[in-house]
């Protein structure tokens, strides 16, 4: 994530942020320039002052002059009145029940840090032209008529259980799945890793590669689950997966892993924003500085340099958080085998992105394989 400043008075703003707490000013999310702009506050008839970036001015999204749930910037001549993030929403959760809004905010927040991520690695929201296949949200709540609401995806659509922001909860969830990590963007960044396993891998040259490194996925999915949860996670298979959870099926490994790479993505902008370079680091022998505000993404590099200033990283963080008697930070240990798919899924990544444009419906599978 980078650092942002209020054009006003200079003083930091954050990605979260919809006001400068030095001036006062109203800020918000430009998504075409990655950055926050300046706004004053609404006239009585109703609108912010524009913001100009080159010919166009924008206006604050529509979520946030009736819900003050989003931060982001839309054109003033877009047809839409929500901006690229809250359009995706194909549903939102009930706001006349007590708490949905404020459960709607975190949802909010969270995805908006995963959009943010895939902005900055030049991954597309939408793929076809076909709307119902492209990346889409819902946010549902448990309800008598609706006792089970589950998270997933299917075909572009992320469901997502809104009782999921509520700490209590999820923390009961965390520790009954024995699970050493639960926080809502992770959730996100899970399912959109399945979304973009159907974008990437599915029906293209990668199906083969991923194969070998996360297995078979046409084995039976609702049976690798129930075995899953009837028997927990093979010992063995755990050797080489991030998470417990990873050893279900090849998809949620894939799923798993992806998210972990997002984390990585993040929390290594962050750190080259904040000019922070570590001493461990520096001496590894493919160490190579992380440019400070530049447009050029981590996925310039390759992935052993990301690696050998990830790892320190996470080392020292953890380390800081023990001091306050905090768990760690990133709680998970990357084998050989984990490094592997990480770096298939960094330099699939890298292939997609260097074409400008991809193709509007997958090839079919018969142009790459011969049976």
């Amino acid at each position: 994530m980078k650092t942002f400043k209020c054009e006003v008075c200079g003083n930091q703003v954050f990605f979260e942020n919809d006001q400068c707490v030095r001036c006062n000013s109203r800020v918000g999310y430009l998504p075409e320039a990655r950055d926050m702009r300046s706004f004053t506050e609404p006239t009585e008839a109703g609108m912010a002052t524009l913001i100009l970036h080159g010919d166009k001015e924008y206006q604050p999204c529509a979520n946030w002059y009736q819900h003050k749930v989003c931060n982001w910037l839309v054109p003033v001549t877009d047809h839409q009145p929500f901006c690229e993030a809250c359009r995706l929403n194909e549903l939102i959760p009930d706001l006349s029940v007590p708490g949905n809004l404020e459960r709607w905010q975190k949802m909010e927040l969270a995805k908006r840090r995963c959009l943010y991520t895939l902005q900055y690695l030049s991954l597309p929201f939408s793929w076809t032209a076909d709307p119902n296949a492209n990346l889409r949200f819902r946010f549902l709540a448990e309800s008598p008529s609706e006792p089970l609401v589950v998270t997933g995806h299917s075909n572009g659509l992320i469901t997502v259980n809104i009782s999921e922001a509520d700490e209590d909860k999820r923390e009961r969830r965390r520790i009954r799945l024995l699970e050493p990590y639960r926080t809502v963007v992770g959730h996100f960044r899970h399912e959109l890793g399945h979304y973009y396993w159907d974008r990437l891998i599915s029906f293209t040259p990668n199906l083969w590669p991923f194969r070998n490194l996360f297995g078979d996925e046409s084995f039976d999915y609702g049976m690798a689950l129930h075995n899953y949860y009837q028997w927990g996670p093979n010992a063995e298979a755990m050797k080489s997966t991030v998470t417990a959870y990873a050893t279900s099926h090849p998809w949620e490994d894939w799923a798993e892993t992806w998210a972990h790479y997002m984390h990585i993505v993040d929390m290594m902008e962050t750190a080259s924003e904040h000019g922070l370079v570590l001493e461990a680091a520096k001496q590894l022998e493919l160490f190579s500085p992380l440019p400070r505000r530049s447009n050029k993404p981590l996925t310039s590099l390759s992935f052993d340099e990301l690696l050998n200033q990830w790892l320190p990283l996470t080392s020292a963080l953890n380390t800081i958080n023990r001091g306050m008697g905090l768990q760690d930070l990133y709680p998970f240990v990357l084998t050989s085998p984990v490094c592997d798919k990480l770096r298939f899924i960094h330099e699939v990544i890298q292939r997609a992105t260097a074409v400008k444009a991809p193709p509007e419906q997958p090839p079919e599978l018969g142009e790459y394989f011969q049976f």
